[in-house]
C-alpha cells in the first residue's frame, strides 16, 4: 500500500530544496516546498507497493553513498526524485515494458517543474536526460551521473535474500490485477534481460553489489521457471 504523504519525514522536503538550489533554482522557499510536497504525494499513491516513498528514500540514500562517483551530485539527486514520479500499473504490457515507472513522462515532468522553479534550461534538460537513462538501465559508459543513478535504482537487487523476497512480493502486489501466469512470464523475461546484458552495476563503488544481485536474480528466475512449467502443464 502507498504511504500517506503527510507522514513522510521532513528531510524529504529539505533534501529536494537543497538539490534544487544546488543546480540554480531561483524560486521561493514556499515554491520549492510546494513542488516537493507534490512529488512526495506522487510517490505515496495507493497503487504503489514497491515504487513508493521507501524506494525513493533508498534510491536517494544510494545516490549519497555513490556521490563521489558523480560529476554533479545535485543533478543526480533531482533525477532520483523524478525517476518514478509518474507511475502506472494498469496493464501487463505496462509491467513488462516499463515496470510501472513511466520514464519519458517522468523526464518531461522534471523538465517542466524544474524550469518553473528557475533552474536553467540546460540543467533541467540534463535532469530529464538522466531520468531517461533509466528506460533500459544501460547508461552510457562515459556518463558517470547516469551510471550512479542506474546503480542506485537497481540497488535493491543486491539486498539480503530475506529483503529481496519482500521486494518480490511488493512488486507482485503492484500488479495483483495481472493474472499470475501472465505476470510470471513477463517477470521471467525481465530477469533474463538483466542477466544477459553483462554487469548489472556500472560504477566502481557498486561492483561489490554485483555478486549478491546476481544470486538473488538467478534464484528468483529459477523459482519462476519452475512455476511456469507447472502452470503450462
Amino acid at each position: 500500500m502507498g504511504v500517506n504523504w503527510h507522514d513522510a519525514p521532513q528531510w524529504f522536503r529539505s533534501s529536494f530544496a537543497r538539490a534544487a538550489r544546488g543546480v540554480g533554482a531561483t524560486a521561493t522557499d514556499d515554491e520549492l516546498a510546494d513542488t516537493a510536497e507534490g512529488l512526495v504525494a506522487r510517490w505515496s499513491g495507493e497503487d504503489r507497493h514497491y515504487h513508493n516513498l521507501k524506494h525513493l528514500a533508498t534510491t536517494l540514500h544510494r545516490v549519497e553513498e555513490l556521490s563521489q562517483e558523480t560529476h554533479d551530485a545535485n543533478l543526480v539527486r533531482l533525477a532520483a526524485w523524478y525517476h518514478g514520479a509518474v507511475f502506472a500499473s494498469d496493464s501487463k504490457s505496462t509491467y513488462e515494458l516499463k515496470g510501472g515507472e513511466q520514464t519519458p513522462a517522468s523526464a518531461e515532468l522534471a523538465r517542466k517543474e524544474l524550469t518553473a522553479l528557475g533552474v536553467p534550461a540546460e540543467r533541467a534538460d540534463r535532469v530529464a536526460a538522466l531520468v531517461d537513462s533509466l528506460l533500459r538501465h544501460q547508461p552510457p559508459a562515459d556518463d558517470a551521473d547516469a551510471q550512479v543513478l542506474n546503480d542506485a535504482d537497481l540497488s535493491m537487487l543486491a539486498t539480503e535474500p530475506q529483503y529481496y523476497k519482500v521486494y518480490c512480493a511488493a512488486v507482485r502486489d503492484e500488479y495483483g490485477h495481472i493474472p499470475r501466469a501472465d505476470f510470471v512470464r513477463a517477470r521471467i523475461r525481465i530477469l533474463e534481460r538483466i542477466l544477459q546484458r553483462g554487469p548489472i552495476f556500472s560504477t566502481p563503488q557498486a561492483q561489490s553489489w554485483e555478486a549478491p544481485a546476481r544470486q538473488n536474480v538467478e534464484a528468483e528466475l529459477a523459482r519462476l521457471q519452475k512455476e511456469q512449467a507447472k502452470l503450462d502443464a
